[in-house]
């Protein structure tokens, strides 16, 4: 994995820390999975997230979102179900 890779995920799971706790308060949480070549970040939601009918919304207008403010070279945030993890830059 290249520096830039590297640098780019530390900043994608110091964002995720932060948003975490909006989550947590509603019995919720998140998994990092990873970043794929096309700079989309790959998330799996937990807990009451995961059964949410709310949950595409919630990862689009508030994960995504916040992730992208704090490193715009993100494209996307994708829940990993979605994918195979053979595309993933680990």
């Amino acid at each position: 994995m290249s520096e830039e890779i590297n640098a780019l995920e530390e900043k994608v799971k110091e964002a995720l820390d932060m948003f975490r706790p909006n989550l947590q308060a509603d019995g919720g949480d998140m998994e990092y999975r990873g970043i794929d070549e096309q700079k989309r970040v790959h998330l799996k939601l937990t807990g009451a997230c995961g059964s949410c009918p709310m949950a595409t919304m919630t990862l689009k207008m508030g994960v995504e979102q916040y992730i992208k403010d704090a490193c715009p070279e993100i494209t996307e945030v994708v829940q990993e179900d979605a994918m195979g993890s053979e595309d993933m830059m680990f």
